[in-house]
């Protein structure tokens, strides 16, 4: 059971994934709130339950499953429905990494959380130990979503302001990854991080 626990966290397109790919590549266990958000809505979970009372029957597939299409297009259009959908998941979905952090094996685990100054940060993840952000300046985030989504220069440059700011992201972090390289980089400063984890670990163990 691992109870050294970093959180990940950084703006879209600042290298979040990638980063917990090199952390999985070094045998740490991630815990992604991306998994967690589609297991809690799982048929026989409360969440869906929660969700066919407050939004209805129309929400719900056939097949028992949310109709993720159909709620996202709500909630993007009504915030007051946004508000209610991240009341009922956003307890569920920090509870579900909580467990699996818990469960996992190594000295230490890390846990992504992409809205993690949206939603709080240790406020509302109290049992966290470090948090380490994943950094990029700006222009070259817009310019990664333009890339990789075919986003336009406009869209990308709102995609990027609808999130926390750069600052408020930093404020919260414990370790930054500047991600302004290549890949190559990336992972590097990933095992220099996981060397200083692995010391952090054990001394609190």
């Amino acid at each position: 059971m691992a109870d050294f626990i970093v959180a990940v966290t950084g703006g879209v397109a600042s290298g979040k994934s990638a980063a917990t790919r090199a952390f999985e590549a070094l045998g740490v266990t991630v815990a992604d709130a991306d998994l967690a958000a589609r297991a809690v809505v799982e048929p026989g979970q409360p969440a869906l339950d929660g969700i066919r009372s407050r939004f209805g029957d129309a929400f719900i597939q056939p097949d028992g499953r949310l109709d993720r299409a159909a709620m996202r297009e709500r909630v993007f259009a009504d915030p007051a429905a946004k508000a209610a959908l991240e009341a009922l998941l956003h307890p569920l979905i920090r509870a579900w990494l909580k467990t699996a952090c818990e469960q996992a094996a190594g000295l230490y685990v890390v846990t992504a959380i992409p809205l993690l100054a949206e939603g709080g940060a240790r406020a509302t993840y109290p049992w966290l130990q470090r948090v380490l952000v994943v950094d990029v300046p700006t222009p070259l985030q817009v310019a990664r979503l333009v890339q990789r989504d075919g986003s336009s220069p406009d869209m990308a440059a709102r995609m990027v302001a609808a999130q926390a700011s750069r600052s408020a992201r930093l404020a919260i972090a414990d370790d930054v990854i500047v991600n302004d390289g290549s890949l190559a980089q990336l992972e590097a400063a990933v095992r220099s991080l996981h060397a200083r984890y692995l010391a952090l670990a054990a001394g609190r163990g």
